[in-house]
């Protein structure tokens, strides 16, 4: 894993949480035909979207360190790889492949997904590397996507798979690759179906970036962000566990639930702690406890009822 260095934003590129509220109200008069006909390119376009009812009285991290600070190995192991190489990337046209166990399988253009009923939600975003941000996605319930393929009585899992591409992901180029693709991804069903689970679409009020999963990511708020597969292809439902790509490829520090525990640290670093990215100035070390499942235990902890989280980690 990469170590962490803090972003070296300018102030200037910072938008104030003030301003961009203000200007969230303009940005949801635009038709989302419009946004899709922006999405073609690296730069975000506005997206339409209503407020949801999941928000956060914390301060937003900056637009500019979300976009600028990423994992994401397709495009480069190094956390400014994401966004100085996805240019030549192209999130259009794009369609999402829904198969397996269930008993209407669709693939699902853009345009379709953009008319899900998409809404604004502020989540908490935790590491595995022990740093934090404060998003504001716009998206849907992946439960919304699932309901129109009707999953079948033997479905127990939800598998994702990334879009391979190494003519415009420079990161899957080469003899030695950091990881195998397509990098997969998956969760229980009863997880994929709960509430707090969505498919993004789009942040800080515009269509996704390309470093950031465009044009469609899972986001999935109580587990370490690696978690969140981005530019999604297929959705698959499954009896058995799916693979899982950090699992693949370590297990004994990446298990299949990853959700986020303080109790439990990573082999190589504790996790009881956590920086937020952009709080405290751009060099400071400051560091705030970290929160069982990243916070949000109250809405999901029944799913582990009885579970050892020591042993399903």
């Amino acid at each position: 894993m990469v170590a962490y260095r803090p972003p070296h934003i300018p102030a200037s590129a910072i938008t104030p949480r003030d301003i961009y509220l203000s200007r969230r109200s303009f940005l949801g008069t635009a038709a989302a035909g419009v946004a899709l006909a922006g999405a073609g390119s690296a730069l975000a376009a506005p997206l339409q979207a209503k407020p949801g009812a999941y928000t956060l009285d914390e301060k937003l991290t900056p637009k500019e360190a979300i976009t600028s600070y990423n994992n994401f190995y397709e495009f480069g192991t190094d956390k400014g790889d994401p966004a100085s190489n996805s240019g030549d990337f192209k999130p259009t046209p794009w369609a999402v492949k829904v198969d397996g166990l269930v008993g209407k399988p669709k693939e699902f253009g853009l345009e379709d997904l953009l008319k899900m009923p998409i809404e604004e939600r502020t989540y908490r975003m935790r590491c595995v590397e022990g740093w934090s941000m404060v998003i504001p996605w716009i998206g849907f319930p992946l439960a919304a996507l699932l309901d129109q393929v009707e999953p079948q009585g033997s479905a127990k899992y939800v598998s994702f798979e990334t879009v391979v591409r190494p003519s415009e992901m420079p990161g899957q180029k080469g003899l030695f690759q950091p990881l195998p693709w397509p990098y997969v991804e998956g969760l229980r069903l009863d997880e994929a179906r709960h509430p707090l689970t969505i498919l993004a679409v789009g942040l800080y009020g515009e269509t996704l970036p390309n470093q950031n999963g465009a044009p469609i990511r899972l986001v999935v708020p109580w587990k370490y962000g690696f978690k969140s597969i981005k530019s999604i292809v297929r959705i698959s439902l499954t009896e058995q566990q799916p693979e899982t790509t950090w699992k693949n490829s370590n297990a004994r520090e990446y298990g299949f639930y990853s959700n986020v525990n303080p109790a439990v640290d990573h082999p190589r670093w504790s996790q009881a702690t956590e920086q937020r990215i952009g709080e405290g100035g751009f060099f400071s070390t400051a560091r705030r406890p970290t929160l069982p499942f990243n916070g949000y235990g109250e809405e999901v902890a029944g799913l582990y009822a009885g579970m050892d989280l020591k042993a399903n980690y």
